[in-house]
């Protein structure tokens, strides 16, 4: 009895893989993904809010381009075609999260309105501003934390530091200035 000969996977070109799977052949489409997970992953990551949501919109993609791969027309090339199917799924997980509205479990907040991944969003935006509040030197920090964050006065905040009121505003003004360069850097 003769054994079918097998392809060989990773010699294989994107489209070979992708037509062998649509033929049939059962590991095709994992070597397939195994070449562009780490891409897709970024892809998805750089597009949800969440990593869970990142991780969810690749599972989702990936099932979508397998169940798909046989309508795959060859326009753009694999790699292309997967990365478009990521940030659709992305952006579909993105309008549902915003769709699905939680409902209170007291009364008394009935009439507000809020969005599931609100809670998400604020952890997010806090890890990502005491990131930055760690890219300023020492002196800035404390000063713009004891400002902004523990809402002292500059008067307050200059005699607990043990530094005059001008110096404080200065710092401050400074750190201010570092954090906006950094956003606006994180943001390019």
């Amino acid at each position: 009895m003769a054994t079918a000969v097998r392809p060989n996977l990773e010699a294989s070109s994107d489209r070979e893989l992708l037509a062998a799977h649509a033929a049939g052949e059962r590991d095709a489409f994992a070597e397939l993904f195994r070449r562009h997970r780490d891409h897709l992953y970024q892809v998805a990551r750089r597009t949800c809010p969440t990593q869970v949501d990142a991780e969810d919109s690749v599972q989702e993609a990936m099932l979508s381009a397998h169940r798909n791969a046989a309508g795959f027309r060859g326009d753009a090339e694999v790699r292309s075609w997967l990365h478009r199917i990521v940030v659709n799924a992305c952006l579909d997980r993105i309008r549902r999260n915003k769709l699905r509205t939680t409902v209170p479990l007291t009364e008394d907040k009935a009439d507000e309105h809020r969005y599931d991944r609100d809670d998400y969003a604020a952890l997010e935006a806090t890890l990502l501003v005491d990131a930055a509040l760690f890219t300023l030197p020492d002196e800035q920090r404390t000063a713009l934390v004891a400002v902004e964050l523990h809402g002292l006065t500059i008067a307050e905040a200059a005699e607990r530091l043990g530094i005059p009121e001008g110096t404080v505003k200065s710092r401050c003004a400074r750190a201010r200035q570092r954090l906006a360069a950094h956003f606006q850097a994180m943001n390019n």
